[in-house]
């Protein structure tokens, strides 16, 4: 009971310091913007909204119900869904990325809240999962032809981890990996994500449930790490590059916001062999879409 209680105390005492803390690095951000510029750059954001957002938030709240439910599949849901509705691979792909930055906070929240979170696991995976984000942002940005190189193999991998967690169904869990394996995977993770405008997850939650880890702790880990890699991965597309499509952006915030926590508490009422058959039935479909999009097939 005590130890329950104290646990309950460190959550709300982490909350409450991750919440000032963005306080703190929004007044910081702000205050390198004059008042009036910025009040006029709100006013023209305001009157550039239209009924186009209402589609951005849809695809928002799906990518994220996804996401927040099985630890994958933010990304490559999000930016496939604006490619169809006309949008660049590149403004799709900068969009994501800034919308994860408060998206993946969200979720990641949500599953510390909810308790889905292995912190032993968090640690692990922080540090390379950036340093891999920043890597991959930064030799992106040099490369216009990126995606036609590395989507195939990324496409082609998490089509095979689908079809290795679906043969699970059923069968016996494997011991977990030693957790040494996990940096390396973490850093090819967030570099491969900064690649290919996705694939943190897939790439990450895949081979971590296909290996015996539990998909529980495992999405919520993974989610709550996403936020640092977006974060990274964002901050130096935008030093690099510069991005716009406000709008889009917004939409893919708003609706992920809406759905990030009752992804969360979605995710501890899934029993587990269902929600093996939908990660894997998911990844296989999207990888094998992925796949054939690159190759020219589709």
């Amino acid at each position: 009971m005590h130890s329950t209680r104290k646990a309950i105390w460190k959550n709300r005492i982490f909350q409450t310091l991750t919440i000032l803390g963005w306080m703190i690095a929004g007044h910081i951000l702000f205050s390198f913007f004059p008042t009036f510029s910025f009040k006029g750059h709100l006013v023209n954001l305001w009157e550039a909204i239209d009924s186009s957002i209402l589609i951005y938030m849809a695809a928002g709240f799906i990518a994220q119900m996804i996401d927040g439910s099985l630890g994958m599949a933010y990304g490559v849901s999000a930016t496939s869904f604006l490619m169809a509705t006309g949008l660049s691979p590149a403004a799709a792909s900068a969009s994501v990325h800034a919308s994860e930055i408060f998206t993946s906070g969200v979720s990641g929240l949500s599953h510390l809240t909810f308790g889905n979170v292995n912190k032993k696991l968090f640690r692990h995976l922080l540090l390379p999962g950036v340093i891999g984000a920043i890597t991959g942002a930064y030799i992106v940005s040099s490369l216009e032809d990126y995606n036609y190189i590395i989507k195939p193999f990324v496409a082609a991998y998490t089509l095979y981890l689908g079809i290795r967690i679906l043969s699970k169904v059923g069968a016996k869990m494997k011991k977990k990996r030693p957790i040494k394996r996990l940096g390396l995977l973490a850093g090819a993770g967030g570099f491969l994500d900064s690649i290919g405008g996705g694939g943190w997850g897939p790439i990450v939650s895949s081979t971590l449930i296909a290996n015996g880890r539990s998909p529980v702790y495992t999405i919520g880990s993974v989610n709550l790490t996403e936020f640092f890699v977006s974060f990274a991965s964002s901050l130096t597309f935008i030093f690099v590059m510069g991005f716009g499509h406000w709008q889009i952006i917004l939409g893919l915030i708003l609706g992920g916001v809406i759905a990030a926590p009752i992804a969360a508490f979605m995710v501890r009422k899934i029993p587990v062999k269902p929600m093996f058959i939908f990660v894997g039935t998911v990844i296989i479909i999207i990888s094998l879409r992925t796949l054939l999009i690159s190759l020219g097939v589709l």
